[in-house]
Protein backbone atom coordinates (compact mmCIF):
# COMPACT_ATOMS: atom_id res chain seq x y z
CA UNK A 1 0.00 0.00 0.00
CA UNK A 2 0.94 3.79 -0.44
CA UNK A 3 0.51 5.01 2.50
CA UNK A 4 1.53 8.58 1.26
CA UNK A 5 -1.64 8.11 -1.28
CA UNK A 6 -3.90 6.48 1.82
CA UNK A 7 -2.77 10.14 3.83
CA UNK A 8 -3.45 12.47 1.03
CA UNK A 9 -7.05 10.55 0.75
CA UNK A 10 -7.70 11.51 4.51
CA UNK A 11 -6.35 14.82 4.16
CA UNK A 12 -7.67 15.49 0.43
CA UNK A 13 -6.58 18.77 -0.62
CA UNK A 14 -9.51 21.27 -1.87
CA UNK A 15 -8.95 22.75 -4.71
CA UNK A 16 -10.40 26.23 -2.76
CA UNK A 17 -6.93 25.52 -1.17
CA UNK A 18 -4.89 25.93 -3.69
CA UNK A 19 -6.79 28.88 -4.83
CA UNK A 20 -6.14 30.72 -1.38
CA UNK A 21 -2.52 29.66 -1.52
CA UNK A 22 -2.18 31.37 -5.41
CA UNK A 23 -1.00 35.05 -3.98
CA UNK A 24 -1.05 37.80 -6.54
CA UNK A 25 1.78 39.96 -7.56
CA UNK A 26 0.81 43.00 -9.11
CA UNK A 27 2.85 44.59 -12.36
CA UNK A 28 4.78 41.70 -12.63
CA UNK A 29 7.11 41.16 -14.75
CA UNK A 30 5.52 44.77 -16.24
CA UNK A 31 3.25 46.98 -15.42
CA UNK A 32 -0.43 46.15 -15.67
CA UNK A 33 0.59 42.67 -15.23
CA UNK A 34 -1.26 40.66 -12.36
CA UNK A 35 0.67 37.82 -11.96
CA UNK A 36 -0.52 34.33 -10.09
CA UNK A 37 2.32 33.34 -8.13
CA UNK A 38 2.19 29.81 -7.27
CA UNK A 39 5.15 29.12 -5.29
CA UNK A 40 3.22 29.31 -2.08
CA UNK A 41 1.74 26.15 -3.56
CA UNK A 42 5.21 24.27 -4.23
CA UNK A 43 6.19 25.11 -0.92
CA UNK A 44 3.54 22.85 0.70
CA UNK A 45 4.20 19.39 0.60
CA UNK A 46 0.95 18.79 1.22
CA UNK A 47 -0.76 21.18 -1.24
CA UNK A 48 1.76 19.72 -3.53
CA UNK A 49 0.96 16.89 -3.44
CA UNK A 50 -3.11 17.35 -3.89
CA UNK A 51 -2.54 19.71 -6.69
CA UNK A 52 -0.76 17.32 -8.77
CA UNK A 53 -3.30 14.71 -7.75
CA UNK A 54 -5.87 17.22 -9.23
CA UNK A 55 -3.58 17.39 -12.14
CA UNK A 56 -3.60 13.53 -13.26
CA UNK A 57 -7.35 13.23 -12.53
CA UNK A 58 -8.90 10.13 -13.61
CA UNK A 59 -5.75 9.35 -15.83
CA UNK A 60 -3.80 6.59 -15.44
CA UNK A 61 -0.98 4.32 -17.44
CA UNK A 62 -3.97 2.66 -19.57
CA UNK A 63 -4.98 6.37 -21.00
CA UNK A 64 -1.63 7.83 -20.79
CA UNK A 65 1.84 6.93 -22.32
CA UNK A 66 3.86 10.31 -21.64
CA UNK A 67 3.14 13.48 -19.82
CA UNK A 68 4.06 16.55 -21.75
CA UNK A 69 5.31 19.44 -19.39
CA UNK A 70 6.46 22.69 -20.69
CA UNK A 71 9.36 24.74 -19.71
CA UNK A 72 9.64 25.89 -16.63
CA UNK A 73 6.80 25.19 -13.93
CA UNK A 74 5.26 22.84 -16.18
CA UNK A 75 8.19 20.61 -16.11
CA UNK A 76 7.68 20.72 -11.84
CA UNK A 77 4.14 19.42 -12.34
CA UNK A 78 4.88 17.26 -15.25
CA UNK A 79 7.90 14.81 -14.08
CA UNK A 80 5.74 14.27 -10.86
CA UNK A 81 2.51 13.48 -12.79
CA UNK A 82 4.83 11.20 -14.72
CA UNK A 83 5.90 9.05 -11.85
CA UNK A 84 2.70 8.93 -10.10
CA UNK A 85 1.45 7.63 -13.71
CA UNK A 86 4.58 5.40 -13.99
CA UNK A 87 4.94 7.00 -17.40
CA UNK A 88 8.13 8.80 -19.15
CA UNK A 89 8.24 12.45 -18.86
CA UNK A 90 8.91 14.96 -21.95
CA UNK A 91 9.87 18.27 -21.96
CA UNK A 92 9.38 20.83 -24.02
CA UNK A 93 11.66 23.46 -23.43
CA UNK A 94 12.91 27.07 -24.56
CA UNK A 95 14.52 27.38 -28.20
CA UNK A 96 18.25 26.59 -27.61
CA UNK A 97 17.74 24.43 -24.45
CA UNK A 98 17.73 20.75 -25.82
CA UNK A 99 20.93 19.11 -27.01
CA UNK A 100 19.62 17.34 -29.94
CA UNK A 101 17.72 17.16 -33.22
CA UNK A 102 14.30 19.46 -32.70
CA UNK A 103 11.57 20.42 -34.09
CA UNK A 104 10.81 23.99 -32.77
CA UNK A 105 7.45 26.32 -33.04
CA UNK A 106 7.42 30.05 -32.26
CA UNK A 107 4.04 31.62 -30.81
CA UNK A 108 3.03 35.14 -29.47
CA UNK A 109 2.62 35.90 -25.62
CA UNK A 110 0.66 38.44 -23.78
CA UNK A 111 3.55 40.86 -23.53
CA UNK A 112 5.96 39.22 -26.53
CA UNK A 113 7.07 36.47 -28.50
CA UNK A 114 8.97 33.12 -27.59
CA UNK A 115 10.04 30.06 -29.70
CA UNK A 116 10.05 26.70 -27.74
CA UNK A 117 11.34 23.50 -28.86
CA UNK A 118 11.21 18.88 -28.34
CA UNK A 119 13.13 16.40 -29.08
CA UNK A 120 12.62 14.39 -32.35
CA UNK A 121 12.02 11.37 -31.34
CA UNK A 122 10.83 12.37 -27.93
CA UNK A 123 7.09 10.98 -28.47
CA UNK A 124 6.63 7.67 -30.60
CA UNK A 125 4.16 7.72 -33.65
CA UNK A 126 0.48 7.49 -32.03
CA UNK A 127 1.56 7.81 -28.09
CA UNK A 128 -0.72 9.04 -26.16
CA UNK A 129 0.27 12.51 -24.50
CA UNK A 130 -0.74 14.20 -21.55
CA UNK A 131 0.30 17.94 -21.89
CA UNK A 132 0.59 19.74 -18.47
CA UNK A 133 1.58 23.69 -17.52
CA UNK A 134 1.07 25.76 -14.93
CA UNK A 135 -0.75 28.45 -16.67
CA UNK A 136 -3.12 28.71 -19.49
CA UNK A 137 -3.49 32.67 -21.10
CA UNK A 138 -3.88 33.45 -24.43
CA UNK A 139 -3.16 30.11 -25.15
CA UNK A 140 -0.05 30.82 -27.42
CA UNK A 141 2.65 28.27 -25.58
CA UNK A 142 0.23 25.41 -25.10
CA UNK A 143 -0.82 25.86 -28.71
CA UNK A 144 2.76 25.55 -30.06
CA UNK A 145 3.13 22.67 -27.37
CA UNK A 146 0.43 20.81 -28.85
CA UNK A 147 1.86 21.65 -32.49
CA UNK A 148 5.27 19.91 -31.65
CA UNK A 149 3.96 17.17 -29.84
CA UNK A 150 1.55 16.42 -33.22
CA UNK A 151 4.76 16.42 -35.57
CA UNK A 152 6.33 14.01 -33.58
CA UNK A 153 3.55 12.19 -33.95
CA UNK A 154 1.84 12.32 -30.37
CA UNK A 155 -1.86 12.47 -29.45
CA UNK A 156 -2.76 14.57 -27.30
CA UNK A 157 -5.28 13.32 -24.67
CA UNK A 158 -5.74 16.39 -22.54
CA UNK A 159 -3.97 19.83 -21.88
CA UNK A 160 -4.41 20.12 -17.92
CA UNK A 161 -3.98 23.44 -16.27
CA UNK A 162 -3.25 24.69 -12.45
CA UNK A 163 -4.68 27.95 -13.86
CA UNK A 164 -6.42 29.43 -16.68
CA UNK A 165 -7.08 32.97 -16.97
CA UNK A 166 -10.36 32.77 -18.84
CA UNK A 167 -10.86 36.14 -20.04
CA UNK A 168 -7.78 35.73 -22.20
CA UNK A 169 -9.88 33.42 -24.21
CA UNK A 170 -6.57 30.63 -24.68
CA UNK A 171 -8.90 27.47 -24.62
CA UNK A 172 -10.02 28.65 -27.97
CA UNK A 173 -6.76 28.25 -29.86
CA UNK A 174 -7.00 24.43 -28.26
CA UNK A 175 -10.62 24.07 -29.51
CA UNK A 176 -9.25 20.41 -31.16
CA UNK A 177 -7.43 19.15 -27.80
CA UNK A 178 -9.81 18.69 -24.59
CA UNK A 179 -8.35 21.08 -21.43
CA UNK A 180 -8.95 20.94 -18.04
CA UNK A 181 -8.18 24.20 -15.18
CA UNK A 182 -8.40 23.78 -11.89
CA UNK A 183 -8.38 26.95 -11.33
CA UNK A 184 -9.83 29.78 -13.29
CA UNK A 185 -9.45 33.81 -12.91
Amino acid sequence: MNWGRFVMALTKVMLDELEDAVRNVSDFPKEGIQFKDITPVLSDARLLDGCISHLVGKHSANTVDVVAGIDARGFIFGAAMARELSVGFVPIRKKGKLPWNTYEESYDLEYGSNTIAIHKDAVAEGQRVLLVDDLLATGGTASAAVNLLSRTGGNVVEAVFLIELDFLGGRSKLAHVPVRALLKY
